[in-house]
C-alpha cells in the first residue's frame, strides 16, 4: 500500500487510543446507569472514572482535529462506490463531532446537577462552569444519553462497514482498514 493512501502515523495512534476509550466510556455508562443508585460503586468509583475517562476522551478529541487539520487524509480506496464514500464520510464527521459534543453535554450535566460532586480528572477537580439547575440538568442528561446512543449507532456501522470492505467485497480495492493500520 503507497503511505499516501494511509492516513498518518499520528492519526492511527490516536484512532486506536480512542476506540477503546469511547468503548469504554459507552459500556461504563450503559453499565453504571443500569445498576441500583443503592450500590455504592456506582457513585464512589464508577461515575468518577466515567467522568475523568470522558475528559480524556474529549481531549484526545480535540488533538485529533489538529492534527487531522494538519495531516493531508487519504483518498478513499478507488473501489467504493459514490454513495459508501459519501456515507463513509457522514460517519466519519459525525463521529468525530459527536466524540467532542457527548463529553461536553456529560460536563454540562455534572456542572448543572445540584448535587454534583464534580468533574474529577485524574488527580484534579475541574472548575464547574455552570450554575446549579436541575432543569438544565435534565436537559443535558438526556441530551448526553441520546448523542451517546447515536454515537454507538455510528461507531457500529463504522466497524460493520470496515467489515463488510474487509470480508464480503469482491472488489480488493475497496478494502479500507489498511488506511488506518
Amino acid at each position: 500500500m503507497n503511505v499516501q493512501d494511509r492516513y498518518s502515523l499520528p492519526m492511527r495512534l490516536i484512532h486506536w487510543t480512542r476506540a477503546p476509550v469511547i468503548l469504554g466510556l459507552l459500556a461504563l455508562g450503559w453499565i453504571m446507569t443500569s445498576l441500583p443508585d443503592t450500590l455504592s460503586a456506582k457513585f464512589e468509583w464508577m461515575y468518577p472514572v466515567h467522568k475523568e475517562f470522558g475528559v480524556l476522551a474529549f481531549c484526545i478529541g480535540i488533538v485529533a482535529l489538529i492534527v487531522r487539520a494538519r495531516t493531508a487524509v487519504p483518498r478513499h480506496p478507488a473501489g467504493l462506490a459514490r454513495w459508501e464514500v459519501t456515507l463513509s464520510s457522514f460517519v466519519q464527521y459525525a463521529m468525530l463531532t459527536l466524540a467532542l459534543v457527548v463529553p461536553l453535554m456529560g460536563y454540562a450535566m455534572s456542572s448543572s446537577f445540584t448535587q454534583s460532586d464534580g468533574v474529577p480528572f485524574f488527580g484534579i477537580e475541574l472548575p464547574e462552569l455552570l450554575p446549579k439547575n436541575d432543569n438544565a440538568f435534565h436537559l443535558f442528561a438526556w441530551l448526553h444519553k441520546t448523542l451517546a446512543y447515536t454515537l454507538l449507532g455510528l461507531v457500529v456501522l463504522h466497524i460493520a462497514g470496515a467489515i463488510k470492505h474487509r470480508l464480503l467485497d469482491r472488489d480488493r480495492d475497496a478494502d479500507v482498514l489498511p488506511r488506518m493500520l
